[in-house]
């Protein structure tokens, strides 16, 4: 296995899109890197840089300390699961895992232990002697998956492989694929535009935007302490509430103004306890942040699970409004609240015993230490 590292890797195309700008990413040996991102944000390109399927026009591709950037992708020993399963036909899952030790000229014992190997790590020892079309599509992409592990190469990469499953073979699909990566102890890029995805599989996590890297860290990290509203947003199911806010005088101290309620600003910084407790537990460094000064917009992030639902009349509410929309998820509600003042409704993730009601008004409160602050501006966060 080897380490991966991007250094200043740029991709413009011929037409004069930029795939990606200066991209730096050091990926280490043995690591399960998941590059996250909507339609269009770089990361395909990015893995494709990795592979060889892509020339750089500018910057370098190293792999296990070596310069390949100009190494044919067939010269790089890599392996790359796509997602389509492209899997022969005509052959049986027996001969499609044996078919690249094959031609690589490896002698018989040695490719029927690893085929055996391998088909036992991912429950296809059954299946061996049965062509694609007799397998369910959960099957063909583990026999995928195993074609690739079979090489034993320098590193692994997917592409969206999962994407063509139904939900619930999907979440069985990628427990294996943890499981594979864990045993296998094998440096692995993994590429999705699935949130939830990323954050159950990934060792750390690049978010890409426009091309552009926006944040590198553990699942956790992103999660309580990402680095901007973009990161914010597209991390976490539902996405994070956004208020605009003003930070205003309040006496000797100063409070957020946002419309219709106030948050005193106190309560926000002492979100800053959290930050470093997620550093010392996952041993990342947060990211940098602004001091706070008054007179300035901000953007007030909370997550939905942070939301509590109180009584409209209570004194321990931060806001008030009409619940617009309850989506009952079995075990848990989500609810859709309308706040006067603000442009969308504020999602709470409440008990499913929780008593509320279509066109209630109900109290919101918002847990001290998740407050999120970052600049209107920017978008960069501060606190």
């Amino acid at each position: 296995m080897a380490a991966i590292a991007l250094i200043g890797v740029e991709k413009v195309y011929p037409n004069g899109h930029v795939a990606t700008r200066a991209l730096d990413l050091e990926i280490a040996d043995g690591e399960l890197m998941v590059l996250v991102g909507p339609s269009g944000s770089g990361k395909s390109t990015a893995l494709r840089l990795i592979a060889g399927l892509e020339t750089p026009t500018a910057g370098r591709v190293l792999i296990g300390g070596d310069d390949v950037t100009a190494v044919p992708p067939q010269d790089r020993d890599l392996a790359m699961v796509f997602q389509s399963y492209a899997l022969y036909p005509h052959r049986t899952v027996r001969q499609n895992l044996a078919f690249p030790l094959r031609m690589h000229g490896l002698r018989r014992p040695e490719i029927d232990a690893r085929v055996t190997r391998v088909a036992a790590s991912l429950g296809l020892a059954e299946l061996l002697d049965r062509r694609p079309a007799q397998l369910s599509g959960g099957q063909r992409q583990r026999v995928a998956l195993g074609r690739a592990a079979v090489r034993e190469p320098r590193a692994f990469l997917f592409d969206e492989p999962l994407s063509n499953l139904d939900p619930a073979l999907r979440v069985r699909t990628r427990a294996e694929l943890a499981l594979l990566h864990r045993q296998l102890a094998a440096t692995m890029v993994y590429v999705t535009h699935d949130q939830e995805e990323a954050m159950t599989l990934g060792n750390r996590i690049a978010v890409m935007r426009d091309g552009l890297l926006q944040q590198v860290a553990p699942p956790l990290v992103l999660y309580r302490q990402p680095a901007n509203v973009f990161v914010a947003s597209f991390i976490g199911s539902p996405a994070m509430n956004l208020f605009r806010c003003d930070i205003a005088a309040h006496g000797a101290a100063a409070r957020l103004a946002c419309g219709a309620f106030t948050l005193p600003l106190e309560s926000a910084d002492s979100g800053l306890s959290s930050s470093r407790m997620i550093q010392g537990l996952t041993g990342a460094q947060a990211p940098a942040v602004a001091p706070i000064s008054r007179n300035r917009a901000v953007l007030v992030g909370i997550r939905p699970q942070d939301v509590r639902i109180v009584a409209v009349d209570a004194d321990d509410a931060d806001a008030t409004g009409a619940v617009a929309i309850i989506e009952p998820l079995g075990s848990e509600l989500r609810v859709h609240v309308r706040v006067e003042g603000q442009t969308d409704a504020v999602v709470a993730v409440v008990p499913p015993d929780t008593p509320v009601t279509a066109d209630a008004r109900v109290g919101l409160r918002f847990a001290r230490a998740a407050l999120h602050l970052f600049d209107a501006h920017t978008e960069e966060r501060i606190h």
